[in-house]
């Protein structure tokens, strides 16, 4: 919209007013000078309030509310004497100020921001228990239990709905940025408890023990740092200590024993490691790496899509016509091992993009299998009838499955919940199933319910509305 105020001011310059008369442009209005002027400052303030992604209690939100609440104080103030180009002009910066307004609360509000909030909160209290509080202690074990619930909240995290807005992106991506880095370094402190060398070992032994005893105190900084439970820590601090170890590990001499040698290169390793993550202050504001439709690997993982969606839509048209000459399943399987391949710089949302991307592809090549399967079974050999049940419900799911795969709905339509009641009628009328004693009618349930089960997950992914 200020383009458009812009236009409209550029606009009125020169046009017929007060009886035809022109304005002089060589000795502009000065309220129309000064509606400009500040049509050029929200120009500068709209890229940051529509790409703010912080909440209401930060200290950028304050300043953008007080210049936007400035403005609209003076552009109340703003003479027009009755006319009404100064009127138009006045009433269209005004209007641009009080949607910046809206838009910068609207992104601090916002359901998912504040949903990322939740679970950055959830995060520290978690790290605050079982890292910083320990670490403050004198204990420094890891519980298996903490590494979980640190991978669940990444999980939770990467489905959390942005709706392409950059503000979420960018509020999503910096939650998982830190989430991920506490959880790398929490695992890195997990593999290296003792200390593997006696200090009699060799010279230089003690000065090593000494840094790596002073790499594990800054591994619990910098956890509490990123998840903003330190005041008194910063990046530079720890980045200067990390660099200065550094130093005094390149100035042993370690030449003419090997496993010493070893010993410093393991710690230098894990100081590197550590340094990697203090320049995740600016991440997510001086990148776009927030913008995974720009990623590379995003964009490989879409192409696949792309082709498992014409290979599906092939099978499917055969299918309708009650024959299925075109089976692509070694194409499909060349798929999955390129998608297997597919680098995701251990970002959790590239990894769900790839594996939602697996899972299309895993559909189509069950639903050929089940296919094959129904198509190959003879009808005229004497099986047991609790079994020929179980073949009786499969081919009722290859129909749904077939239906499914072909679905481009949402949740609500009717369309979704007949489906939906279709499979829970199909898993109902497995659960009734006896297989009196047969084992291969017991496999062979157990197979069914699983595969039904997979189609009704399938059904639920596809409408999620989770995007990257």
């Amino acid at each position: 919209m200020c383009a458009n105020v812009f236009g409209v001011l550029k606009s009125l310059f020169g046009k017929p007013f007060d009886g035809g008369k022109r304005m002089d442009t060589s000795s502009q209005h000065p309220s129309m000078a000064r509606l400009q002027e500040m049509q050029g400052e929200l120009a500068m303030l709209g890229p940051q309030v529509s790409t703010f992604s912080g909440l209401q209690i930060d200290r950028e939100y304050r300043r953008l509310e007080r210049e936007l609440n400035r403005l609209q104080v003076e552009v109340d103030q703003v003479e027009t004497e009755g006319r009404s180009q100064l009127q138009q002009a006045r009433k269209m910066v005004a209007q641009e100020v009080e949607s910046l307004l809206r838009h910068l609360e609207e992104n601090a509000t916002h359901p998912s921001r504040l949903a990322i909030e939740e679970l950055t909160c959830e995060a520290r209290q978690l790290v605050e228990e079982g890292v910083v509080a320990p670490q403050r202690a004198g204990a420094s074990e890891i519980s298996d239990e903490l590494v979980d619930a640190l991978q669940e909240l990444v999980l939770r995290l990467t489905q959390v709905k942005t709706g392409g807005r950059v503000s979420l992106r960018k509020a999503r991506y910096r939650a998982l940025t830190r989430l991920c880095a506490v959880q790398e370094v929490v695992e890195g402190r997990t593999r290296q408890l003792t200390l593997p060398l006696s200090d009699d070992t060799h010279a230089a032994v003690q000065s090593i023990n000494h840094a790596m005893v002073r790499v594990s105190g800054v591994r619990s900084q910098l956890v509490a740092l990123l998840m903003g439970l330190s005041s008194r820590d910063s990046c530079t601090q720890l980045s200067r200590v990390l660099t200065e170890l550094l130093v005094e590990l390149d100035a042993l001499d370690v030449s003419g024993n090997a496993a010493v040698r070893n010993y410093r290169k393991q710690v230098v390793e894990e100081i590197n490691a550590l340094l990697k993550h203090l320049d995740l202050e600016g991440e997510g504001d001086d990148t776009r790496r927030y913008d995974l439709a720009q990623n590379d690997s995003i964009r490989e993982i879409e192409a696949v899509r792309g082709r498992v969606s014409q290979l599906q839509e092939g099978v499917l048209q055969q299918n309708e016509v009650g024959e299925l000459a075109f089976r692509p399943k070694a194409e499909l399987q060349s798929l999955l091992t390129h998608l297997d391949q597919v680098d995701t710089a251990r970002n959790p949302c590239i990894r769900e993009a790839r594996r939602r991307a697996v899972l299309e592809v895993q559909a189509v090549i069950t639903f050929l299998d089940l296919r094959e399967a129904l198509a190959r079974r003879c009808h005229g050999l004497q099986e047991h009838p609790s079994h020929g049940a179980v073949w009786q419900v499969l081919t009722s799911l290859s129909e749904l499955q077939a239906q499914v795969l072909g679905f481009d709905g949402k949740r609500a339509d009717k369309s979704y919940m007949v489906l939906e009641e279709l499979l829970t009628k199909q898993l109902l009328a497995l659960d009734a199933v006896d297989p009196q004693g047969d084992e291969m009618t017991k496999v062979a349930r157990k197979q069914a319910v699983k595969f039904a089960q997979n189609i009704l997950s399938y059904l639920d992914m596809k409408t999620d509305e989770w995007e990257y």
